[in-house]
């Protein structure tokens, strides 16, 4: 973002975009809801402390499931759902993640993926399926072959997670990538071998699912909240 704020309190129509996920989560009524921070950490922490939420400190960025792993003690006691999103995902309705878990729950998976179907898939996540449609993994760009840098299904970094599932596959995810990361995804290919369900559900509105690494994007998504209310 070229900027020295975090990614996720960059402003939307005057609002940090965490906001807008933060708002959408408590419309599903969750048991608990977790925030994990790092960088400037202190000003998100200010700034959201009247929130009804739990703030969960990464002091290292090591990737995605690094980022989760923080939590996993919090957890102890818990069982059941895990739905896990990005800071950086702002226009996901309550209505599509009460599809995605839904979804989920239906299946009685141990992991669903929210996938989203893009002209361009640019910088996001592959979903590979095998010849049957069944999710197999998901290769991050940097780690992608040609090929798979062809697909146009994407992750939108949106999952559900049974939560002993969830940190069973975490404890064998290792940093053998382009990033040398604790890849979230990885999770998703650890539990297949494990010969437990991994499901993918394709989000309707592919719009919704748009992440923000630019200000460019962060200008597309001002857009269409923008429509939105017209």
């Amino acid at each position: 973002m070229k900027s020295d704020l975090p990614k996720v309190f960059h402003e939307i129509l005057g609002e940090p975009m965490l906001t807008y996920v933060l708002e959408t989560v408590k419309q599903l009524a969750p048991q608990q809801t977790f925030l994990v921070i790092g960088h400037k950490r202190d000003l998100i922490m200010d700034y959201y402390k009247d929130w009804d939420l739990k703030f969960v400190i990464q002091e290292e960025q090591l990737g995605t499931g690094h980022a989760v792993m923080q939590a996993g003690p919090l957890l102890n006691d818990f069982s059941g759902t895990v739905l896990i999103l990005a800071g950086d995902v702002p226009l996901l309705s309550a209505a599509t993640l009460g599809k995605l878990l839904a979804f989920h729950h239906q299946n009685n998976a141990a992991a669903t993926d929210l996938t989203a179907v893009l002209a361009d898939a640019g910088n996001y996540g592959r979903i590979i399926r095998d010849e049957k449609g069944k999710i197999l993994k998901i290769v991050e760009k940097k780690d992608a072959s040609p090929e798979e840098l062809k697909i146009n299904e994407i992750n939108t970094g949106t999952f559900c997670f049974d939560k002993a599932a969830l940190f069973a596959s975490l404890a064998e995810v290792r940093p053998d990538n382009a990033q040398q990361e604790y890849y979230l995804t990885d999770t998703l290919e650890i539990l297949k071998k494990k010969g437990l369900l991994v499901c993918a559900f394709r989000a309707e509105d592919p719009s919704a699912t748009i992440g923000i690494n630019t200000k460019e994007e962060l200008v597309s998504v001002e857009k269409i909240l923008l429509s939105r209310q017209a």
